[in-house]
C-alpha cells in the first residue's frame, strides 16, 4: 500500500524529549515501513524515521499568519503533485492540509485529533469529501460530546496512542519506600503542585520530571507554585529523555497524573503501565479509558481519594499491568489498528 503521513512541523519524528504524538507517528510510519508499505512522510526537516520518502518542511517559528499560511501550503502542494501515486492519505496535522483533496473521493483520508476537535471544519470538511473522509481519535473522550449541529460530521473510531515497550522494562517489585512520580509538563492544568500535596499526605517521597511550559508564565508558575515546594522529600530532576524515563518509571511506586484537562490520551499513563508502575489519575478526559481501576491503577475524583489510593498500592500486581499494556497499548497493537483502519478505508472507496 502506499501511504502518506502528514504530521505537524514543529517537532522532528522521533523526537529527542518533549513530543507525544510525534512518538506515534514515529513507530507508525516506521512499524507500517517495516511491513511492506511504501510511506510518504510530511514532517519535519530533521525527522530520522525509517520510511520510503521524507517530505520536509515548515516556517519558522510556526505562528503567525504567513508562516501558517505557507506551512498549509507546503503540505497541500506535497499532496497534491504526489495524489494519483498514493492509496490512502493519513494526516495527524491541521485538517486544512486536506483540503485540496476533499472532492477527490476516489482516495480515502484519515483525520487523527488528538486534542480538541474544530467541529464546524470537521463538518464543512465531510461534507466536501463523503465517505472518503474518516477520523480517528486517541480516545473516545475527544468526539464523544460533539456538538449536535456536528452529528453527521463523518464516521469516527477510536485508536488509542501507544508505547515501544521495548524501549521500557517491567519492573514486578519496587521497594518499600519506593517514590511516587511525577512526569509531564510542569503547568498548572497538569497537576505538579497537587502531586506534591498527595505526597506530602501520604508520607511519600516523589520526583518531579518534566520541562516548564515555555514562556514566562511557565516559569512564574515553577517560581511560584513548585520551587519553594522542592526538599529532601519532594525533588525536581528535570526534562528526561527515554532512556532516564524507563528507569525513572520502573522504580517508582506509582505515577500521580492529577491532572485537570480533559486529557485526550495522557502518553504517559500508558508509559508507566508499560514498566509494570501503576497509575493514580484523577477522573478526567480519557483516564477511565486508559486505566483499569483496581487493576491498573485508581481514579480518582479528588486530592482525599487520591491519598487513600497511595495507601492502596499493594493491591496491584505489576507484572499484570505490564501485561495490560501489551494487550491495549503496545506499538504493534497501535499499528495493526491503522493498517485495518486503511484496508477498509480503501475498500469502501473503491466500491462507491
Amino acid at each position: 500500500m502506499r501511504i502518506a503521513v502528514v504530521a505537524d512541523p514543529y517537532i522532528p519524528i522521533p523526537p529527542t524529549l518533549y513530543g507525544g504524538i510525534e512518538r506515534i507517528i514515529a513507530f507508525l510510519v516506521a512499524g507500517l515501513h517495516a511491513r511492506g508499505h511504501e510511506v510518504m512522510l510530511v514532517a519535519h526537516p530533521d525527522s530520522t524515521v525509517s520510511c520510503t520518502e521524507l517530505v520536509a518542511y515548515g516556517c519558522p517559528p510556526h505562528s503567525g499568519l504567513v508562516p501558517r499560511a505557507t506551512e498549509l501550503a507546503q503540505v497541500q502542494r506535497a499532496l497534491c503533485v504526489r495524489s494519483r501515486r498514493l492509496d490512502i492519505v493519513h494526516s495527524f496535522g491541521r485538517l486544512a492540509g486536506l483540503l485540496p483533496l476533499l472532492p477527490a473521493r476516489w482516495l480515502p483520508k484519515i483525520q487523527s485529533y488528538q486534542r480538541a476537535v474544530s467541529w464546524p471544519g470537521v463538518r464543512r470538511a465531510s461534507r466536501l469529501a463523503g465517505r472518503s473522509l474518516r477520523f480517528t481519535a486517541c480516545s473516545t473522550a475527544v468526539y464523544a460530546h460533539r456538538p449536535a449541529y456536528a452529528r453527521d460530521g463523518g464516521d469516527w473510531s477510536t485508536i488509542f496512542n501507544g508505547v515501544e515497550l521495548d524501549k521500557y522494562r517491567c519492573v514486578p517489585e519496587v521497594l518499600p519506600d519506593a517514590p511516587l512520580v511525577f512526569l509531564g509538563q510542569i503547568h498548572p492544568m497538569k497537576g505538579p503542585h497537587v502531586a506534591i500535596s498527595i505526597a506530602r499526605a501520604a508520607g511519600r517521597r516523589l520526583l518531579i520530571a518534566g520541562a516548564p511550559e515555555s514562556g514566562t508564565k511557565g516559569q512564574e508558575f515553577f517560581d511560584r507554585a513548585i520551587a519553594p515546594l522542592l526538599s529532601a522529600d519532594v525533588e525536581y530532576v528535570g526534562p528526561v529523555d527515554d532512556a532516564r524515563k524507563n528507569a525513572f518509571l520502573g522504580r517508582a511506586a506509582a505515577l500521580l497524573f492529577p491532572s485537570f484537562y480533559d486529557e485526550a490520551f495522557g502518553i504517559v499513563m500508558a508509559e508507566a503501565m508499560a514498566c509494570g508502575t501503576p497509575v493514580i489519575a484523577f477522573d478526567n478526559g480519557s483516564v477511565p479509558e486508559v486505566i483499569a481501576h483496581g487493576r491498573t491503577g485508581f481514579i480518582c475524583r479528588n486530592e482525599a481519594e487520591a491519598i487513600d489510593a497511595v495507601g492502596r498500592l499493594s493491591e496491584i500486581d505489576r507484572a499484570k499491568v505490564r501485561r495490560e499494556c501489551e494487550a491495549r497499548f503496545a506499538s504493534n497493537v497501535i499499528v495493526d489498528a491503522y493498517e485495518r483502519l486503511y484496508h477498509t478505508a480503501v475498500g469502501a472507496c473503491a466500491a462507491s
